[in-house]
Parts: C-alpha cells; structure tokens; sequence
C-alpha cells in the first residue's frame, strides 16, 4: 500500500469531549422529535459494538436508543419518515447493523492517484489528516455520497466525540461539522469546515501553475514532487538528490532532463514516467528495484502495443506475470 495508507492517527494526550456533549438532553431532544421511532434495544447495541470491535460512544448510543435508523424495515416505503428523520439528526442515520469503521482499508484508492497523497495533521488541526481511522464510526449519510462520523482520535484542537464527513471526491483527510453529536442534532449545528490539504513542504508541483522549478521544493520533508507542463528546458533532479522522506516522483514526458538520475533518488515508493524515459531507464538497467509501484503516463493516441511492450518489461523485473495479448484474426 502507498504510504499514506500505511499511517494511523497520532495519539492526542489531553483529548476529550466537547462542552456541548450531553447525551442525556440529545436522547430527550430526539425522542420529542421523533415520538413514533423505533428503537435500538441494549442488546442490540452491544451487538454492534463486537461487531466492530470499539464501544459506541455515549451519544451514538442514545441515537440509537431512539431510533434504530432502519426506517424500510420499520415503515416501508414511507419516505416521509425518511425526511422527517433526516431533518431531526441531521443526516440519514444508517441502521445500526450498517454501522462500520471508517479505517485505512475501508478507503481505496489506486496507486497512480493515492501516491500523491499525503498525511499531514498541522497543530491547529481539528481532525487528524489521515485516510482513515479506527476511531471514525460512521453512522450517517448526507443524501449526496458523503458518509459522517463520529471522531474518537482528532486533531490536535479536535474533541472526542466530534462530527466528521468523509467527502466522496476526496481520497483523504475528513470535513469537521460539529464539535459533538448534541451540537449537530441539538444546536443544529452544521458549519463544514474543510480539511486540511498537505501541501509544501510536503507536497511540491512543478508546473506552469505552481513552482517555476525543482529548486522551489527542496525541503528535508518533501514527500511528493510531481513535474508537469511548464515553460523552459527540462530540469534536473540534482536538488532533491538524497532528500530523506522523498518516496513518490511523478514527471511529465520530456520533463526530464537526465531521467539516470531517477536512480539517485534511493527512497522511491512510486515512480511515474513517460515511455520514453522509461526506456532510458530500462535500457540502461537503472530502474529504482526499491518501487512498489509504476506508472506508465502517455499522451496523445500512440499505438497501444509498445506501450503494452515496455509495462510487460517493467513487470518481469519483479517477476510478475505479463499483461496478456490476445490477437483476432
């Protein structure tokens, strides 16, 4: 797996709940709202919680004490019920036995894409930016593919027990809503604060938009360096050349100048390329044995056999099986 979905949350000493936690008046202020719900007995909660192997915390479990969330089984297809539902939590909650831990395998994403990526929790941060975590218990749905959670690991200026979403186009990090369940459901509170991206030093792109050249990102805790379309010649990585953390390098075809330097760069996890530099590179048995994973970037229409060629040579030098051709006649 990529890096970033090899890292857990970091321990907060001194984390706790949030002032406006108050399970008690969350329970009354939902079973004022929702007086026909049907819900979730004892055993069944407990039920729950060996299923995911972590207790609910005290507010999840006074949700559930009030409504089950498994409307279709208890009304059908009556989705006023849904509505009404939704409107008192403040999200479609999911039935109890749809409950599931949000951690780093519950989050794929591919090579080419989570490579990219980077975890980094800045010490003003609410929620920890991680892919994900054995503390985020997701409960609820928004109605337009995010999931949120309720966070027993946040951030360094996080609470335990606070509301997260997990935003269905980000691979990455999670949105704060709420500092508690009780202040979501109870105050109504819903100010989505974004999460928090890493960038440099972390994360460097070189390109006619971001920095003029690979000058600009050297730093000791430069992760990713990505090169894409940019004005001038081609650059050299002799400046990132021994850069401790540096694992993930993503250059543009023709970016290079020499792409034999790729071989210096000893730390590489994921490396991607345009064919021709990864000829260079095969040609001249330089190819970083330390990869885990590589990419193939072509643009344009070229044939799709050579390209097929070069994958099948990169694939035998760890022994993998090659892609398979299948000629019609």
């Amino acid at each position: 797996m990529p890096e970033p979905w090899r890292r857990g949350p970091d321990p907060v000493p001194g984390a706790a709940p949030a002032a406006s936690a108050d399970p008690a008046l969350l329970e009354r202020a939902l079973r004022e709202r929702l007086p026909d719900a049907i819900g979730a007995t004892e055993a069944e909660i407990a039920a729950a919680e060996a299923r995911l192997g972590v207790p609910l915390p005290a507010e999840l479990r006074a949700l559930y004490r009030v409504t089950r969330g498994n409307w279709w089984h208890d009304f059908g297809d009556d989705y006023a019920v849904l509505d009404r539902m939704a409107e008192a939590v403040g999200c479609e909650p999911r039935p109890l036995d749809q409950l599931y831990v949000a951690d780093l395998a519950s989050r794929p994403c591919p090579w080419a894409f989570a490579a990219l990526e980077a975890v980094a929790t800045p010490p003003d941060a609410a929620v920890q930016g991680v892919v994900g975590s054995p503390g985020w218990i997701v409960f609820g749905d928004n109605g337009g593919g995010d999931r949120l959670a309720v966070d027993l690991t946040p951030g360094p200026r996080g609470h335990v027990g606070q509301v997260i979403v997990l935003d269905h186009e980000q691979n990455i990090g999670a949105n704060l809503i709420a500092d508690s369940l009780t202040d979501m459901v109870v105050h109504r509170t819903r100010a989505w604060q974004p999460a928090h991206r890493a960038d440099r030093p972390v994360v460097a792109r070189v390109n006619r938009w971001g920095l003029s050249g690979v000058e600009a990102a050297v730093h000791p805790d430069l992760e990713v360096l990505g090169i894409g379309a940019r004005e001038g010649e081609p650059v050299s990585l002799a400046p990132v050349v021994g850069l401790p953390r540096l694992r993930t390098l993503s250059a543009y075809p023709g970016a290079l100048a020499d792409p034999l330097e790729v071989a210096k760069l000893t730390g590489l996890e994921f490396l991607e390329l345009g064919p021709a530099q990864w000829r260079v590179l095969l040609d001249a048995d330089a190819v970083p044995r330390q990869l885990s994973a590589a990419a193939i970037v072509v643009h344009g229409t070229p044939h799709p056999l050579p390209i097929v060629g070069l994958a099948n040579d990169l694939l035998a030098l760890w022994d993998r099986p090659p892609i398979t051709r299948t000629t019609l006649r």
